[in-house]
């Protein structure tokens, strides 16, 4: 997998869930109250893990130059 790929992916579905999440708290979307929490959890575990990647390839970067 490219490098560019790799750090998109995690951001791109961070920012997805973050967005979903609170569409649904504003009222734009219709789930229950156990859908919601689910979807709250992941979105803060997509957030930490797209940290986290960010995190690999920056301090990758900084050894290879």
């Amino acid at each position: 997998m490219s490098r560019k790929l790799r750090l998109c992916s995690p951001i791109i579905s961070a920012i997805l869930f973050v967005i979903l999440v609170f569409m649904n708290y504003l009222g734009y979307g219709t789930a229950d109250r156990f859908i919601q929490t689910l979807f709250f959890f992941i979105m803060v575990l997509s957030v930490f893990n797209a940290g986290i990647e960010t995190e690999k390839i920056l301090k990758n970067r900084g050894r290879r130059i």
